[in-house]
């Protein structure tokens, strides 16, 4: 496999361009292939076999692209269509998910004893960060909430402002969550509400920037599989399964700069 091919990364809309945008920049030689399905957005409500079907589509479609990685850069599709993903892929290209790296580097460290979860219904209900965290390090507490107002707000532009400030509020004033030293936002959509989410813990739990944490694992695989690009930059690509306004306008704030989608459907 060639080291220029690029990296296939997709999300249910555009909260996977937050790992793609910590991507580019911890890997700016590499030529990213980014598809939103938006069509079905969110996948939070979906059932298990939808998303294994949605995922499994958008994966043979990044294939076809030539991808050299393929990058669920969803926490609920990670938790519901990975192992299927590398049943069907696994042995035409590496697979990798937005939970493992998250959950590997936090159970290694000594600091994170009290973990909270925030994310979708379907990712919460999957109860996959405290079943992985167990078979890792038994010792470490999670406490998760589901959340499911947030991705939804955060598509439509809704951040920052005192709806936002309400919804989050509310939401982090669970008693679930008390007595947490840290908090994993299990939905790539957050880091945008993540200066929103530090006001209110104001200092006292620390926030996981998954993102980053996924760019680096995904750095760090690379090199181990010697797929590094060295070669000229590419231009980034971006497709969306359906068009809608609102992605076309939050993509500034979540990838960093205007890009130019291309439609792609995605049939049920």
């Amino acid at each position: 496999m060639s080291s220029a091919l690029p990296i296939g990364i997709f999300d249910s809309g555009i909260g996977g361009l937050t790992v793609a945008n910590a991507i580019r920049k911890i890997l700016p030689k590499e030529q990213l292939i980014y598809f939103g399905d938006t069509a079905h957005m969110p996948y939070g409500d979906k059932s298990p076999e939808a998303i294994k079907f949605y995922s499994l589509k958008i994966a043979k479609f990044l294939l076809d692209k030539k991808c050299k990685l393929i990058l669920i850069a969803c926490n609920t599709a990670s938790a519901h269509a990975y192992h299927e993903l590398l049943h069907f892929l696994g042995d035409k290209v590496p697979i990798v998910n937005v939970i493992d790296p998250v959950v590997e580097l936090l159970a290694s460290s000594s600091k994170h004893g009290r973990i909270g979860v925030i994310g979708t219904k379907s990712t919460i209900r999957s109860d996959i960060y405290a079943k992985k965290f167990k078979s890792i390090n038994p010792e470490i507490q999670v406490s998760s909430l589901a959340t499911p107002l947030l991705a939804p707000m955060i598509e439509e532009g809704f951040f920052n402002n005192t709806i936002s400030n309400t919804v989050i509020n509310s939401y982090l004033s669970s008693s679930k969550l008390k007595k947490i030293d840290s908090l994993i936002l299990a939905c790539t959509h957050y880091p945008l509400i993540k200066p929103e989410i530090q006001a209110f813990y104001k200092g006292k739990v620390e926030i996981i920037n998954t993102a980053e944490i996924v760019a680096q694992h995904l750095k760090e695989r690379l090199t181990s599989l010697e797929l590094l690009n060295t070669g000229p930059i590419k231009k980034h690509q971006f497709y969306i399964s359906d068009y809608t306004p609102s992605f076309a306008t939050s993509t500034r704030l979540f990838f960093g700069e205007k890009i130019h989608l291309s439609y792609k459907p995605i049939w049920d």
